[in-house]
């Protein structure tokens, strides 16, 4: 099979141990022709996705944001833009206003913290991306005005109170959210609407002369279903969902052992045509 492009996710399957990228994976992507598509799709903010982007010499390529919800291109023009309807949001804050649950609001460019507790300055931490500090009923103000919404909201906390929220947003709101359980202790909130397969679809349709069957695409969690379902060869990294496993193409090292470049490495020597 001859491919086209690869599109990945971040977190669980293109980083290492440390959250970085190991020199194994930077050596093999420079092994590919820079006209050769790298699309990043992630449930980060942009800014936690430049930096990747950057050490792998690959600093102009289109990014998908926020699971899909956010897409740019090559040139950084918004391709796409989904968001949760402020009273959607607003309503998640006020179910756990008398919880301990943390939340974290997330526009375009831009992400707010309204304290600086151990959640927040865990995920500055990992993304090395810094929020904007400011109450999340501002938050709500700001975006009023602007008829904005969010792209993102990530809430945070104790394992119980996490899956009680879980548990009260979908059986209230399944046909507009996207409930991404992505650990115990976090949901990660998105519109329904939209998924990192629909946001490469768009990308390859506007930018690309090829299709989704000519992608590599790899992935852990999910999120990343549809579009392992969705592309030419799917990979899940040993690490991923069994749901994920079950309906991907290959299943290859632990994203901690460099599952990614390891597949990569195996496939470099194939005719891929730009």
């Amino acid at each position: 099979m001859q491919f086209k492009a690869i599109c990945s996710d971040i977190d669980g399957t293109l980083l290492n141990s440390e959250r970085d990228l190991s020199p194994r994976l930077k050596s093999v992507i420079s092994q590919f022709p820079k006209e050769f598509p790298l699309i990043l799709a992630s449930s980060r903010m942009p800014d936690a996705m430049r930096h990747l982007l950057r050490d792998l010499g690959r600093p102009t390529e289109p990014l998908i944001a926020y699971n899909g919800g956010f897409v740019l291109d090559k040139a950084g023009n918004v391709m796409d833009s989904v968001e949760i309807p402020i009273n959607l949001v607003a309503k998640i804050l006020e179910m756990t206003r008398k919880t301990e649950i943390h939340i974290s609001l997330y526009h375009g460019e831009n992400w707010y913290e309204s304290k600086e507790d151990y959640w927040a300055k865990r995920e500055a931490q990992n993304t090395k991306v810094n929020p904007t500090w400011m109450a999340s009923e501002a938050v709500l103000d700001l975006w009023a005005k602007g008829n904005k919404g969010a792209h993102k909201v990530m809430v945070m906390g104790d394992s119980n109170e996490i899956s009680w929220l879980f548990g009260e947003l979908h059986l209230a709101h399944s046909s507009d959210l996207h409930l991404y359980r992505s650990k115990d202790t976090y949901i990660e909130i998105a519109p329904r609407k939209i998924s990192k397969a629909t946001a490469l679809k768009l990308v390859l349709e506007n930018r690309y002369d090829f299709s989704m069957d000519e992608v590599i695409a790899f992935g852990d969690n999910y999120n990343d279903i549809d579009l392992i379902q969705s592309v030419g060869w799917g990979v899940a990294v040993q690490n991923a969902r069994p749901e994920v496993k079950a309906v991907a193409k290959e299943v290859t090292l632990h994203h901690k052992e460099d599952g990614v470049a390891a597949t990569l490495e195996r496939i470099r020597g194939l005719r891929f045509e730009i």
